[in-house]
């Protein structure tokens, strides 16, 4: 197969802000109307995008579906043409629960799964045919610019339909929220059209297709993805458990108002992508001068993994410490050490994504990446209940917030620090070939990923 140069990455890439695009707006629009033009209580919205992460356990299956087929673009195509109607049934429904409670809020149901499925089925081919197709000594910048362009895609899609429905009627959410999805799926589609070529389809595998069972089976008896695939959940329930906390923290602790505390999570955003380009520099660099002792060596993904975790874990026993000593502590730099942190280590995690993809039995890299998006998506449906729900019990067993807050932080950092020493025991099967070199050696393979930024897609 042809490699993939920058501008078929970028074409994948425009595929991911479609992605984005219609995920941004059921997420967070429609939890927005829910909540204050419908005085809803904010449980319902939440309940609806945990399903849609739940739904995500379908990742394997979709992946097996494509090993199969021997392509990935018809995963990709169908999967965004779920996604898009999956948008507009969620916007349906919420219009619907004016009149109609229980009957929007089952359209809704629906309208959300769907969107689970959507994203099950175009985000695990889409990262299989990047892992499938992209060079070694480009993966980290592919992860950076595939990422960059999905968050460019929530900014886009929020601000133009922030725009757009103004003033809110239900008639303008409906309008918004089809447009916004049938130009998605447009968008994907011509981004697609003629990308993978006609000389993917060799990758069927030999002889009778096992069943889905037995290939998940067959994967799960491998050691490097059963334990990549526990490090995934482990550092993905690290990662989220502290996305819904943080500004309350901030506002009960220090004092910040709405606003401040919407500033603080831009310092984060700041420092996520901050990381991202630091790792996709530092690849580059070691792409360019391969036996360099010390620049040769940079882009290791173990080192940016295992690093990215460690770091951190300190940055949120930093936050430890500021809910200990409140008003006073450097809580603008910790945030934005944190988001760094955060950004080093999700490249790391999803450049190991796009090499493990391809170790162990041929066919399976579908399953394989399916697995890993579906750890990931459980994580993040459990890690805002976790981080929620732990900071809730803190403070009802301890007298002080600061101090509940501190305990919170400090066990989301001994979860990233588990993290580290799982990603430390992971080594890829020994081969000869360079080709083959573990994605956590020291050399070779350079190059390195939840969620939205958050969500690996």
């Amino acid at each position: 197969m042809t490699p993939f140069g920058w501008g078929s990455i970028a074409r994948l890439g425009l595929v991911q802000m479609a992605l984005g695009a219609i995920v941004v707006l059921t997420t967070s629009t429609l939890n927005r109307v829910m909540v204050v033009e419908l005085a809803l209580p904010a449980l319902l919205p939440g309940m609806l995008v945990a399903l849609h992460y739940l739904v995500q356990i379908a990742r394997p299956r979709m992946g097996h579906g494509s090993d199969v087929g021997g392509r990935r673009t018809p995963w990709i195509v169908g999967g965004m043409a779920v996604l898009g109607v999956g948008g507009v049934v969620a916007a349906l429904g919420t219009v619907w629960m004016t009149t109609d409670r229980a009957a929007g809020i089952a359209l809704a149901v629906f309208g959300f799964a769907l969107v689970g499925l959507g994203v099950s089925a175009s985000g695990t081919s889409l990262l299989v045919m990047l892992a499938k197709r992209v060079p070694a000594t480009r993966r980290a910048g592919a992860a950076t610019l595939v990422w960059m362009m999905m968050i460019a895609g929530f900014a886009l899609t929020a601000g133009v339909a922030g725009h757009l429905l103004e003033p809110y009627s239900p008639e303008r959410l409906l309008a918004v929220t089809a447009g916004v999805s049938l130009s998605a799926f447009v968008l994907a589609l011509v981004a697609l059209r003629g990308l993978e070529g006609e000389q993917a389809s060799y990758e069927r595998p030999i002889g009778d297709a096992p069943s889905f069972k037995d290939a998940l089976a067959q994967v799960w008896s491998e050691p490097v993805a059963r334990r990549f695939t526990i490090f995934v959940f482990v550092s993905m329930l690290a990662y989220s458990a502290q996305d819904l906390i943080l500004e309350p923290f901030a506002g009960t602790v220090f004092g910040y108002t709405p606003g401040a505390s919407t500033q603080l999570s831009g310092v984060q955003h700041g420092g996520v992508l901050a990381g991202m380009l630091l790792v996709a520099f530092s690849g580059a660099l070691a792409a360019r001068f391969p036996m360099h002792p010390v620049l040769g060596r940079i882009g290791s993904l173990r080192g940016w993994t295992i690093g990215g975790c460690i770091a951190s874990a300190l940055a949120l026993f930093g936050l430890t410490l500021a809910g200990l000593h409140g008003e006073g502590s450097p809580l603008k730099a910790t945030v934005f050490a944190l988001g760094l942190a955060n950004g080093a280590f999700s490249i790391g995690a999803i450049g190991s994504m796009m090499r493990l993809a391809g170790e162990g039995r041929q066919a399976r890299e579908g399953v394989r990446m399916g697995l890993w998006g579906a750890a990931q998506a459980v994580a993040f449906g459990l890690g805002g209940l976790v981080g929620t729900g732990a900071s809730d019990l803190a403070r009802w067993l301890i007298a002080s917030p600061g101090s509940a807050y501190a305990a919170v932080f400090a066990l989301e950092g001994l979860l990233f620090l588990l993290s580290a020493a799982l990603a430390w025991r992971i080594s890829a099967p020994t081969a000869n070939a360079p080709s083959r070199l573990s994605p956590f050696s020291n050399a070779g393979d350079a190059f390195a990923v939840g969620p939205n930024p958050r969500q690996l897609s």
